[in-house]
């Protein structure tokens, strides 16, 4: 669950070039944030509370892939075309967030190269680890028993 926060992965200029276009938004237990295949349109950082990645799995409930907390990203599909969520997300106990206009941030990325380059590293680190992280959650759910998921 430890990925780079925006505080880590962002100098202090960007970072609060960034800041400066938030919200804050508040979700109740049980609350959506999103679903797959919905418009990826915003994002948000975890203020309080979590929030659990979920992902569809056919003739079954959703699996939970990862639960994220305090300062971590939720949401990157806002980032990449065609803008659409790869998975869902719920909060698992009230959040306090931090909202994100999608479209807003990658015109302000388009218009400072810099800043652009900083952003794609930093999601492109969540990425990669949320991709493991399924990876991981879906072997521990679906593998056969005593299979060797490395193979």
């Amino acid at each position: 669950m430890n990925t780079t926060t925006m505080l880590q992965a962002l100098d202090p200029e960007h970072r609060n070039r960034l800041q400066h276009m938030a919200r804050e938004v508040s979700f109740p237990q049980g609350a959506r944030l999103f679903d797959e295949d919905g418009r990826a349109d915003r994002f948000w950082i975890v203020r309080t509370g979590t929030v659990t990645l979920d992902m569809r799995v056919p003739g079954r409930r959703a699996a939970v892939i990862e639960t994220l907390g305090h300062n971590e990203l939720v949401g990157w599909s806002w980032l990449f075309p065609p803008h659409a969520w790869h998975l869902g997300a719920e909060a698992m106990t009230p959040v306090r967030a931090y909202e994100f206009d999608g479209t807003a941030v990658r015109l302000m990325c388009e218009n400072d190269p810099e800043l652009g380059a900083s952003v794609s590293r930093w999601v492109g680190r969540v990425l990669a680890h949320r991709l493991q992280a399924a990876r991981t959650r879906l072997l521990d759910l679906y593998a056969p028993c005593g299979s060797d998921s490395r193979v």
